[in-house]
This record gives C-alpha cells, structure tokens and sequence, in this order.
C-alpha cells in the first residue's frame, strides 16, 4: 500500500479541510533492481477522524545493469474513519502506464468487527510484478484474500491468514500465514511476535521472470519495540527465522525495520519508514532488500 500517513488531530475540526503532501519511496537489491517512486496526493476534503477521498499521483523508475523503465500512477483514494487507531476501510483504485503496458490497479481492505476481540478483514492488491523481465512482459497479478483476528486474552493476539494470488502468465499461488502476537505489558510498547507463511505456486519456474518456486515456507521470531516521546511515535521490529524453497534444504532468513511519526496534533504529519529483508529469490537464496519510505501530509 501506498497510502500517506493518517493526519488525526487532537481536536478534530468542526468543518472540512483540505490536505495534501509529498511521498517519496525507494528500494534496491542486490541483484541491482532499484526502485523509485516519487508523488503527491491531495484530499480536497478531510473528514473528521481522518476520513478522506482524493487522488494520489505516482512516478515510478526502475533500473537495473543499465536498463531503466519508467511509469506513470494516477488513481483515487478512499478512506474510512480512525476508530480507536484503527481504520475501518481504505481503497486506492487507478491506473498505472509503463513500458507500453496500462493496467488497471487497486489496493483495499475492509475490517469487520465479530465480536468482543474478534474481527475479520478482507483485501485486494492488483499491480505489476516489479522485475525487469517481469516489467517488460507487462506481467501483472491480482491478490486477494482474508484474515481473522482473535484476542483470547488482552495480552496475546492471534491472527489468520488466507489468500489467492492470479498471475496474468497462468501462474496460481495460494497462501497461509499465522502471526502469534504476545505483548508483556501493556504499557511498556514491547512486543514477541511469531510468524509463519507458505504457499504454492504452479510449477516450471524456468519460465517466470520472477521469483516462483514450487513451494516456499516461512518461520520467523520477531521483537518489536514502540516508544512515545512529546507526541512522536518511534518503533523498531526486528526478527531471524528460517526459509525453505521446495525441497532444498532450510536457510536463513532476517528482518529490520524502523519507523518515526511526528506528532498527531497540528496541521502537518511526517512518517518515515526504513528496512532491511534477507530472504530468498529468483537468484538464490541469499536475496537482501533494503527500503526507505517518507510521507508528509499537510493540513490546511
């Protein structure tokens, strides 16, 4: 998801405002696949509890070993209202041009309450497959799927995952995860974490241009901490675990992430995102990603 970061205010105006900002994001690999997406959006009216409907325009450029592409994003934004933190639905729903390809695109989700520590959540990501082959083709996917959330007690929360992802080059993959969230104490922001994921592609990956075994398997252990100080918000996630592909043998997998959002309170919000993944790919096994991400919102 591309969306800017929620600009909720302490007092939430008794009348619409406009909001707008600058997004900036950047990856590379080493297998040399760069990304770079710059854009802006613009709400026209902003809700109270951060609900919003805009438009949200992207730049893309990729590059790798002296190829480059670049695309063009233009779609309409949609969200829901901040509900104790959490967001009840959002929609981005556009197109996207690059390399002579034009695809539709979106990306959604909807959380549906249950009951007392129950709730359901569906989504949908439809988008190109960023590799340069894959690229070129104008290969594409649409991901949809589901998950229950379920708290058995304040301090622990457990939540399910299933998915179905259609390839436009005939490949089918379908997903499992479980995520076991433990958090110690309530107030002290740190949190253990387990996570699984699997799924299963339709085989000969020989003719992908993407990463597509048979089979790929996850486990991974994770510690997280969240720190408040003077209404900004810093947070650190990092987890070690083991990977398996089809019927080679285990190998390592990692994974950093950092985050800092400014204060809620005020007409602007800055979030900055940056991580690190070591995994596997169509290269080998050894695969390391690297991101930054950086939305500002103003209000105004």
């Amino acid at each position: 998801m591309h969306a800017a970061g929620a600009l909720a205010t302490d007092a939430e105006p008794s009348t619409p405002t406009m909001a707008a900002g600058p997004t900036f994001f950047a990856s590379n690999d080493n297998e040399h696949f760069n990304t770079r997406r710059t854009g802006v959006d613009f709400f026209p009216s902003l809700q109270a509890q951060d609900a919003a409907t805009g438009v949200r325009y992207r730049h893309h450029d990729f590059s790798q070993d002296g190829w480059s592409r670049s695309g063009e994003q233009l779609a309409l934004a949609a969200r829901g209202p901040l509900t104790a933190g959490v967001r009840s639905w959002q929609l981005e729903a556009g197109a996207m041009s690059q390399g002579g390809h034009t695809l539709l695109t979106a990306d959604g989700s909807y959380l549906l309450p249950i009951a007392k520590g129950t709730s359901a959540e569906f989504f949908i990501n439809r988008d190109f497959v960023e590799t340069r082959t894959a690229l070129d083709r104008g290969i594409h996917f649409t991901f949809v799927g589901g998950s229950l959330e379920h708290q058995p007690h304040p301090k622990v929360t457990l939540i399910g995952t299933l998915g179905y992802q259609d390839f436009s080059d005939d490949n089918h993959r379908r997903h499992a995860r479980f995520r076991a969230v433990f958090q110690p104490d309530l107030d002290l922001g740190l949190t253990f974490q387990y996570r699984f994921r699997h799924y299963d592609s339709t085989p000969n990956e020989s003719r992908r241009g993407y990463f597509n075994p048979e089979r790929y398997q996850e486990n991974m252990l994770l510690a997280g901490w969240r720190y408040r100080s003077s209404g900004w918000v810093g947070s650190v996630l990092a987890g070690a675990g083991t990977q398996s592909i089809a019927e080679t043998p285990s190998g390592p997998s990692r994974l950093l992430e950092f985050g800092l959002s400014s204060p809620l309170a005020g007409q602007q919000r800055l979030d900055l995102r940056a991580g690190y993944l070591r995994t596997a790919s169509f290269g080998g096994p050894d695969y390391q990603y690297r991101y930054i991400q950086a939305n500002w919102v103003i209000r105004f």
